[in-house]
């Protein structure tokens, strides 16, 4: 073979891998949203669990707690999703999802539900912490479009899981509602005959420990632990406490319904359209924009009045949910040797935040009001700024 065609099958290699495979990242991002509807199921049907289960509050809320404990331990399981095949960590859990958050109406006793939450909320770490690789691998030079079309699929899930619930339990009945487990299943299967053929672990690599992929990972994660934490006060206060500003601002329960649904409706938009904007402009510069953006526009909803403040918050819900595609481009660009586990970092730094920040929002509130406590995240949310400029620049 010459030369000359050598270098040219090493140029349609490299065309190749660089690619952006649209079906293959669509099929995962679809995926991505079923697996999604389904662990979102807790909190509509929690209600019916209290009364079937005569549950205290306490009882209540620590099945939140149960169902999101396995993120502690994100890096690990990125350990070992950076050693096996991801392809079936990724393919089978909406199945898992699917089968244990369907069968929750059914669970005879506290101690099982407690059970089926946690096998759902392993289950979501093991979907969430390698399916950002793939999407990576998948979406070649274009991370960031990759990602905007796998985070696009969360956030709808979001908006589509609880009406799914509640709609399916009014048909069925709470112990009757599990045979919509079907859809995950038949997703599973779906997505590993889409994906079978597709090349994910052509590679020579030793992944590294998860010590060693914090080492060489810190120069990333330290600046986006401490932009995670400020824009959570943003996040947590608008996501949570949204309906509840406006319903006291105006007494109308409708008008806090809407406001919830331009915020999220506004940060689909965002998702999908920050990832690729960051591979035309730099991961850092649509940060820099994004939160820049949103604690002025979180400001002036504050001080506006009338319907325009349902102008700035369509600004807020697109800059302020915009972010996340950026960040998981910016980690699996950076993380060679180890990419699953680093990500698993950013998954657990992402939930702790995220966790601790909305008490501390809600403390706030109580003390200072929701008004003034909307000030205080805003001003909070430039203090980020610092660190997005020490984020490496486009590689």
């Amino acid at each position: 073979m010459s030369a000359k065609t050598t270098i040219t099958h090493k140029k349609q290699k490299s065309d190749t891998a660089n690619s952006f495979k649209t079906e293959s990242v669509l099929a995962l991002s679809i995926c991505h949203f079923v697996h999604d509807v389904y662990s979102s199921f807790l909190a509509p049907l929690l209600p019916l669990l209290i009364e079937k289960l005569s549950l205290s509050l306490t009882q209540a809320g620590f099945l939140t707690t149960v169902m999101q404990l396995p993120a502690l331990l994100n890096p690990y399981i990125g350990t070992l999703a950076d050693r096996i095949s991801v392809r079936y960590f990724v393919t089978l859990a909406p199945m898992v999802t699917a089968v244990t958050m369907s069968l929750i109406g059914l669970a005879p006793t506290y101690g099982v539900l407690l059970i089926l939450l946690l096998m759902a909320g392993i289950s979501v770490s093991i979907f969430h912490v390698p399916s950002p690789v793939m999407i990576s691998r998948l979406s070649g030079s274009q991370k960031g479009k990759g990602m905007s079309f796998f985070m696009t699929g969360g956030e709808l899930a979001r908006a589509v899981g609880p009406l799914a619930a509640v709609g399916t339990v009014s048909l069925l009945g709470l112990e009757g509602f599990y045979p919509v487990m079907i859809v995950g299943i038949v997703a599973s299967f779906w997505l590993l005959l889409r994906l079978r053929d597709v090349a994910l672990d052509d590679y020579q690599r030793q992944p590294s420990s998860v010590r060693q992929t914090w080492r060489e990972m810190r120069f990333l994660l330290v600046p986006l632990t401490a932009i995670l934490f400020f824009r959570g006060f943003m996040h947590a206060s608008v996501a949570t406490f949204l309906p509840t500003y406006i319903q006291l601002e105006t007494g109308n329960l409708w008008l806090a319904g809407i406001g919830l649904t331009v915020f999220e409706a506004a940060g689909v938009a965002g998702v999908l359209a920050a990832g690729s904007f960051s591979d035309r402009f730099g991961r850092r510069r649509i940060l820099l924009i994004s939160l820049t953006g949103a604690p002025l526009s979180l400001l002036l909803f504050v001080w506006l009045g009338g319907w325009l403040r349902f102008g700035a918050l369509l600004f807020v819900g697109f800059t302020v949910l915009s972010t996340t595609p950026v960040m998981l481009a910016l980690i699996q660009e950076h993380a060679k040797s180890s990419p699953s586990t680093a990500n698993g970092f950013f998954m657990m730094i992402s939930f702790i935040a995220r966790s601790a920040i909305v008490v501390v929002v809600g403390f706030l509130g109580d003390l200072i009001g929701l008004r003034a406590t909307y000030f205080v995240s805003a001003l909070l949310g430039l203090m980020a700024i610092p660190f997005i400029l020490r984020l490496p620049k486009r590689r």
